[in-house]
């Protein structure tokens, strides 16, 4: 088959098989040619690796990351493509495909089912409308997987590989820091898409960690994240007006709290790093009340 990157092979695969790229699910197909290859190689694939792939279109990248890895899985939510990727991907055995959403789908059961004893890389090229929920879940339920190697819009990109205490960082900068490593690696130009979009994209790698760099108090992972979120609901005010207003706590309370912390009142959300967000999270709990 030619090319997968070929405008006039992804016209022909659509008419034939009578498919119209859906907005809804965020479809952009690749097609420079230089694009797969880098992903699948920044993943690090190899002999005794896996690849789940979210998302896998007509197979651009799938069929990159077959050639590399022993086994591929792809997870596809658009049924429509699912005769589709059976023509692309005919040549290639280690290849599996299941339809449904990555969101609902039991993630941790598939690796363990189809990846046993294997290093595993998750790659993809995400919508950007669902980036955030995809990545989270990932990260959230320690799932044994050892990178994430994805495309998504520049401006996510940016804030996802943001140092935490830096002006870029959001609430999902904080995350992402405490689960994994990131990197942006490279950008992508509209034009490597059919259809263009209208941003820039990137791709990043996250190298999941073994162990958090900080230790939360009293192991509450769900409240120190809480208390980021509340952080960052009003990430303009200062760390204390947000944190009460975001957690519904006396101000009063909250400016105890971070001066027992050692932080500074005036401070915004995006100053504290990691180890602050864990200071100020100890002594809210040690505040009577």
């Amino acid at each position: 088959m030619a090319a997968l990157t070929d405008l006039s092979t992804i016209r022909d695969l659509c008419a034939r098989y009578d498919f119209a790229l859906s907005k809804g699910f965020g479809q952009n197909f690749i097609i420079n040619p230089g694009i797969c290859p880098r992903i699948a190689q920044a993943a690090g694939l190899g002999p005794g690796w896996g690849a789940l792939e979210i998302g896998p279109g007509i197979g651009v990248l799938t069929e990159q990351l077959a050639a590399r890895a022993d086994k591929v899985v792809s997870v596809e939510v658009d049924k429509r493509l699912e005769p589709l990727l059976a023509e692309t991907m005919a040549g290639h055995d280690n290849f599996k495909l299941v339809m449904g959403d990555v969101l609902k789908v039991d993630l941790a059961a598939l690796l363990t089912e189809e990846f046993a004893g294997k290093q595993v890389a998750v790659c993809a090229n995400l919508p950007y409308y669902i980036t955030s929920p995809i990545l989270m879940r990932l990260l959230e339920e320690k799932l044994p997987v050892d990178n994430i190697t994805v495309m998504v819009q520049k401006e996510a990109a940016q804030r996802l590989c943001a140092a935490p205490g830096t002006r870029e960082a959001g609430a999902i900068t904080y995350a992402v820091a405490y689960y994994a490593r990131p990197q942006l690696l490279f950008t992508v130009q509209p034009g490597s898409f059919y259809p263009a979009p209208k941003v820039t994209s990137a791709v990043i790698r996250l190298d999941v960690r073994s162990v958090p760099p900080v230790e939360v108090p009293n192991g509450d992972e769900a409240g120190y994240f809480r208390l980021i979120r509340a952080a960052f609901s009003q990430r303009r005010k200062t760390v204390a007006n947000s944190v009460a207003s975001g957690l519904g706590l006396p101000k009063a309370r909250v400016l105890a709290a971070l001066d027992a912390a050692g932080l500074d009142a005036r401070l915004r959300p995006e100053q504290l790093t990691l180890e602050d967000y864990c200071a100020l999270q100890s002594a809210l709990a040690a505040q009577p009340g």
